[in-house]
């Protein structure tokens, strides 16, 4: 019991002194790991901080949102703990399953073993034989210093598994009918993302604080490239970032996220280009586009005019 009240302690200090003291100081270190957040989104995360309040973050793919609980998680210092959402998902895989491997074996060596082993077999659905699955994780086994859990892509799970967090969300608990209830001592920073493939329930977000990202504005873009692609020449960031800009205005089916800006930038900077000419965008357009039907809509002709209109209006 001392020692949890030492680890408590411990904590404790640790978070105070990790916590941003303001929503500016909190910007301020979010660009100093390398994050570019507006005043909104800062204010967002750092009241959901405070509040202690799950966040809900919406957004196009690639706008930075599951990138946000990364750059929280080494900001204050604590674990992450992702759970990745798809079709289908289910308790065995998000919350916890029985080791039956482990439990067979333990069947198998009561049978032929001594009354000691018999004895340590009788109870096959103890704390022994589970295995953890993230939200069980972040409930249970970071008690001394709670993690942020990460729920990503969270439309991509079936509404039934949505209704499930509702009791995570509210209380932070869990019920195992074998074993009880299990309660976290101290809640752990929750982030969830969402895509918004489909419209998330109402109860679910009521219970968190919300924030919409954009696609980042031109300078924005140029910012996040010169500060996570730095070897790239001036003019070659300023032509990737205009060019972006322009393609998502151009009603394609699959945007261009931050990510694939980044990527192309990136590859434009290991093929040694300067700035952007039309046969390079053509070599290189599936690295920022990723649907066969835009890149054929953007080739030739087209590819000729956004260059033409980028480099008049950044001349």
């Amino acid at each position: 019991m001392l020692n949890n009240s030492l680890e408590d302690t411990g904590y404790a200090a640790h978070m105070k002194q990790a916590f941003p003291n303001s929503i500016e100081e909190l910007q301020r270190r979010l660009a100093d790991q390398g994050y570019i957040a507006d005043l909104g989104l800062t204010t967002s995360i750092y009241l959901a901080l405070k509040l202690k309040r799950p966040l809900l973050l919406e957004g196009e793919a690639g706008v930075g949102k599951t990138e946000i609980a990364k750059v929280i998680s080494t900001l204050l210092g604590i674990d992450l703990i992702r759970l990745q959402c798809y079709e289908g998902l289910d308790v065995n895989h998000a919350v916890y399953e029985w080791n039956y491997a482990r439990q067979l074996i333990h069947i198998r060596l009561s049978e032929v073993g001594n009354d000691a082993t018999k004895s340590q077999a009788t109870d096959l659905f103890g704390p022994d034989f589970l295995i953890e699955r993230p939200l069980l994780q972040a409930i249970r086994g970071h008690q001394s210093r709670p993690p942020i859990l990460l729920i990503d892509e969270l439309d991509r799970a079936d509404e039934e598994f949505e209704g499930y967090l509702l009791e995570l969300l509210s209380d932070f608990q869990i019920t195992i009918p074998e074993i009880g209830t299990l309660k976290a001592s101290t809640p752990p920073v929750v982030v969830i993302t969402s895509n918004r493939t489909r419209e998330l329930h109402d109860a679910l977000k009521r219970r968190c604080l919300y924030a919409w990202i954009e696609y980042p504005s031109f300078e924005k873009e140029l910012q996040i490239i010169n500060m996570k692609v730095p070897e790239a020449e001036a003019a070659l960031a300023e032509q990737v970032a205009a060019f972006v800009q322009e393609l998502r205005l151009a009603e394609l089916y699959k945007n261009a996220g931050v990510s694939e800006t980044l990527d192309w930038v990136a590859a434009l900077v290991e093929l040694g280009k300067h700035e952007l000419d039309p046969e390079t965008i053509e070599q290189t357009i599936g690295i920022v586009l990723k649907n066969q039907e835009d890149i054929q809509r953007i080739r030739g002709d087209r590819i000729r005019e956004i260059l033409n209109k980028i480099r008049t209006s950044h001349s």
